[in-house]
Parts: C-alpha cells; structure tokens; sequence
C-alpha cells in the first residue's frame, strides 16, 4: 500500500472544489439543510474552524511507559462556535505525513522444504519513494462535507506523523489508536491542544462515519469490528478485511499486484514517520520476525489483524466500495467482509466498478456523491431518505454501463462445473457436462516463474503451464461470485506454487484474466499447518479464486490456465519443478448466473 500506491492516496487528498461558492445571504445558515434526501450545500466552505488535539489511546506501543496519542485535525462549520452540533466524517490513515525509502524483499528465491534450514532470502531491493515530508491534511472530500454540515476529522495512524506509538500494518493497537478519536467525539477519553490544555468535542453530535481508500479503509473496518459506539456507519474503499488474505494466500508467499517483495514489515517502516523513530525499532523487528516469510503459514500474528474474526460485533452500516480489476486489495478482502455482514444481519450496501485500486469519486463523480450523501444524511442525521432500502448492489459493467441489483452475488447465481480433457499442453477441452471418463490421464507441465501468466497463457503450446478451453459462447454468461479449483496433483518435488486462472479468449485471438489464485499445497489441509509434499504422491487440492462479477461475451471462449508459479504474486524459484494433474479427478466450479443450465445453453 505504498509508492504508487501513496500517490493514489495522495491524490484524493489534494483539496479540490467541490462545491459552488455559497450565494451571499442575510443570515448565516444556523443548521443543516436537506432537499430529495440529500444535505445541502449552505455553508460557507471556507467559514471553517482548524483545530489540532492529541487523543489519548488507551495503549502503549512504543513501550514508552506513557499512553499513546493520536494526532488529530479537525475541521468544522464555524457555525458550530454558536452552539450547532454537527456529525462526524472521519478519516484515519498512516499517510499523512509521507512515506520512507523501504526495501522490498527478494522474491527470487527457493520455497521452503520442511525439515530443511530456510532458503537464503537474498539480496532485497529498493524502491523510489521518497519521504517523509510535511504537508497540511486535507481532503478531496473536505469542502464537499463541511458545506453540508458535517465536520471532517483526521487522524494520524499511530507511529506516524505527529503520533506516537508504533506502526505494526493491522495489529490490534492500531485499531485501538484509530477507534480512540471514535472515543474522544463521544466524551469517552481525553485530547489535549498544543499548549497541553484539555480539549474537548462539545461542537458535535457524536455520530461518526468513518471513510477511506486502501489503508485508510482498513481503518474503518478495523474499528467497526470493534463494536464502538458511536461509529454509525464506514465507507470501506479497496479496503482489507484480512491482513494474511493480503501477504499470503492459503500458505503461500504472495504480493500485493505490482509490489512484488512487500510485506507487513516493510509496509510499517514505510509509513512510521514519526520524528522520533529509534523507539519503534523493536517493535517493527517483531513485526518482521513474526510475519514469516519461510512458510507463509497463517498465526497469531495474522490472527490479530482478522477483522473477520470480530464481524459479529459490527453495529456500523456498511457502503463497502471495491474496484473488480483491483489487484492490489484483491477483491476476496470485501467480498468475504461482506458475506459476513450479510450473515450478522448488518446493513449494508456495495458499489463494483471496473476500474482498480481507486475512489469512485474519479469514476461516476455525481452519482457516487449523491449515494454518499444520502447514506451519511441517513445515518448521521436520521434522515429518512429510504436509502436502506435501495438496491443493495451497484455493478459497472464492462462496457462502462453501470447496474442496480437487489444483491450482490447476482441473484440467480448458482454453482457449474467444468472439466478439463487431454490436450493441456497446447490447449485441451473444457467440457461444460462431463468429467473425463475412464483411468488417470495424467498431464504434467514445469515451472517457469521467469514468465508472466499472460506470456505462458498465449504461447500455442507449452511445457510450462497447462490451457482448456471451452468453444465459443453461444450467448453471454455471467459469472458473479467465487470459484473454485478441485485438483489431484502431484510433484516431483518436495515445494511447488500452485497457480489458477480464468482468461476470456477473443475471437481475435487476444486474451484477459479474469481472475487467479494461488495455494501452497504443503498447506493443503490447513493454511496455518505446513505438512511435507512426498515427491510422486497425489493429493486432492481444492482453492479459491479471486472473486469477480464478469461478462463472458458471446464469441468469446472461456480458459482455465493452471501454472506452477505466478511471477507477478507469487515467490519465484528457479525453473524446472514438476507438477502432474489427473484430469478425471480435476474439475473448476463457477458461479455462474443461471447455473448449468445458462453454462449449458451458452456452450
């Protein structure tokens, strides 16, 4: 979540004029105004009061003998200085204040072997960030806000910028850091000014959204699987829900899409920019050590930064935001988040766009402003605008076409199996209706981490990556929800990745992913136990894909591709590894809308 990553952030906290200026008027506006259920824009942008506060955590992460404190920015309606009570958005994020030059890890190296010393990490390399630096907090979505009466706040994640504590990428005492403001606006814990005298929220009602991209939605789902009051709704943008689901992917060592070799330590040095760092260096040695990059097995460090695990304490509604070509926050974070709300009964709604790891405001400006405005007027403000009762689902469509759907998956959706047939090496059958019959046909392919899924996917015919494809589509399918790879494989070595994917081929021959997923089948049984691969034996694996709501076009033809190593995600060994499948024993199962029958019509 850093670099590239950071500018993307960056961006949408450069002040941008949102609102019109207010017409002059003979009274200043003494409360909030709604039209067609909507705030309105009736106070001066620009008529603001800035404060500066430091909340007191009820944490010590910096070991220092002394509760941490988390820098805040409040920005508010100076109409709240004559005694109007204004709700709370509130955004918590590590970047305020910039970033450091962090090495990322070396990702060419040898997998891990049971009972055998750890592969040797090798050299790490650097990247171009340059940091920290200073600049004063702001908000695309700041004017936007205060115009309608709702105050901003900010808060600096703790061991960054004017905070103190630690950084630790997800762990519990940043959730505490961040939920403690949550605490302050509801005359929970303390806050002093500048000067050291007590500061305290009268100016608002204590109702807080919490809203943010990337680390800055993680944030919000992290406090609201905390249960505090106060918190009555979060806008989780590309956010994570599972801290393991993004370094590590059932057992294997995998990467952020386009930062190969990040992982939770190098994402806390690069955001701990507090001034005084020395005092977090044993703490971020901790986090490096206890992420554990040689197995990549799920633990109690990765345990700690589950937000799933406290789903069933979310009393916040929930307008989760999720980009479907996102592979940076892959799209598993909200989609499992969100299941869960589901399940817990928690109101909730979602919007998927087609673009990546990016805000909705850059994509569908004024219709994403008017859901915005009417899920915080609802409930910060009580207004009833019957949001809660629209469409629970929103889907752009590949063709830019955007969708209002009663859920998310697609309703209708259902589970189809496809099976692979002989001919894996250039590109076999995939069958719609029946497994391969008969004995064992076994296939067998060799690692190349040397080369992109793309690459391998394109080639005619190759040694190093097995295709099935189906015919076609007579007309379009739909798929909307996870899928799954069921395989009996075998290795003729002790350690092997094992990669999946989904491609839409064209008629012209060129072709996309659609999703991908990856196992480490030492951790076949359990992500958190890594058991020896015996060389020659067959096992049943069974892994997820990333889920997706895609459109397969008619003409188009549907491929399953299944590698060893992903040379973009995963680590990458050196070539030659062996795998086998046996295709009667192998099959992918699709949620497709319409289920068989639609799969069936379609091919």
């Amino acid at each position: 979540m850093r670099s590239a990553r950071l500018a993307a952030v960056l961006v949408g906290l450069l002040p941008m004029a949102l609102v019109a200026p207010v017409a002059a008027q003979a009274a200043p506006p003494t409360g909030p105004v709604f039209e067609n259920g909507q705030a309105q824009p009736v106070f001066d942008p620009a008529d603001i009061v800035r404060d500066n506060v430091w909340v007191t955590a009820p944490v010590d992460s910096d070991r220092d003998g002394k509760n941490d404190e988390v820098h805040v920015e409040v920005v508010r309606p100076k109409a709240t200085q004559n005694g109007l009570k204004v709700p709370v958005i509130y955004q918590a994020s590590p970047y305020y204040a910039g970033g450091n030059d962090v090495a990322n890890h070396n990702v060419d190296v040898e997998l891990y072997v049971p009972g055998q010393a750890a592969p040797a990490a090798g050299p790490r390399g650097r990247t171009s960030d340059v940091g920290p630096y200073a600049a004063p907090i702001t908000w695309r979505y700041e004017s936007y806000f205060t115009s309608r009466g709702f105050a901003v706040v900010y808060g600096e994640s703790l061991g960054s910028g004017q905070s103190t504590g630690c950084p630790t990428t997800g762990g519990e005492n940043e959730t505490i850091g961040a939920r403690s403001v949550v605490d302050w606006l509801n005359d929970r814990t303390s806050a002093r000014d500048a000067a050291g005298t007590a500061a305290k929220a009268d100016w608002t009602t204590g109702k807080t959204a919490m809203m943010g991209v990337s680390y800055n939605g993680t944030l919000p789902n992290a406090v609201a699987s905390t249960g505090v009051e106060g918190l009555e709704t979060i806008i989780p943008i590309a956010a994570i829900s599972s801290w393991y689901d993004y370094y590590r992917e059932d057992g294997a060592v995998v990467a952020p899409g386009g930062y190969q070799g990040e992982d939770a330590d190098v994402l806390a040095e690069y955001v701990h920019t507090r001034a005084d760092r020395e005092v977090c260096r044993p703490v971020l040695d901790e986090v490096a050590a206890e992420q554990d990059r040689v197995t990549g097995d799920y633990s109690q460090f990765w345990d700690e930064r589950n937000y799933l695990n406290d789903v069933g304490k979310v009393r916040a509604s929930v307008l989760a935001v999720h980009g479907l070509n996102d592979w940076n926050v892959t799209t598993s974070q909200v989609s499992k988040w969100y299941e869960a709300l589901k399940a817990h009964g928690v109101e909730h709604k979602i919007w998927w766009h087609q673009s990546g790891h990016a805000d909705p405001y850059s994509l569908r400006k004024d219709e994403w402003l008017a859901t915005l405005n009417k899920w915080v007027s609802h409930y910060l403000y009580d207004l009833d605008n019957g949001i809660e009762r629209e469409p629970k689902s929103t889907v752009q469509r590949e063709n830019g076409s955007w969708s209002d759907e009663a859920e998310w998956p697609a309703p209708g959706t259902s589970d189809a199996t496809i099976h692979p047939w002989p001919g894996g090496s250039a590109r076999g059958k995939l069958d719609v209706r029946h497994s391969l019959p008969g004995r064992s046909q076994v296939e067998r392919l060799a690692d190349d981490a040397t080369r992109t899924v793309e690459q391998l996917a394109d080639l005619p015919s190759s040694g190093n990556r097995l295709a099935y494809s189906t015919t076609g589509a007579r007309q379009p399918v739909r798929l909307s929800g996870t899928a799954e790879v069921n395989l009996s494989v075998s290795f003729d070595r002790p350690a092997a990745n094992v990669t999946g994917v989904l491609l839409d081929r064209a008629p012209d021959g060129k072709s996309k992913v659609i999703t991908r997923g990856w196992t480490d089948p030492q951790n076949r049984t359990d992500p958190a136990t890594t058991q020896p691969i015996e060389p020659g034996k067959s096992y049943q694996l069974s892994f997820e894909l990333q889920p997706d709501d895609y459109v397969l076009a008619t003409g188009h033809k549907l491929e399953f591709v299944l590698l060893s190593s992903d040379h973009d995600f995963t680590l990458r060994p050196k070539p030659g590894a062996g795998v086998a499948i046996d295709l009667t024993k192998t099959s992918i199962t699709l949620p497709v809308q319409g289920g068989k029958q639609a799969l069936r019509a379609a091919f």
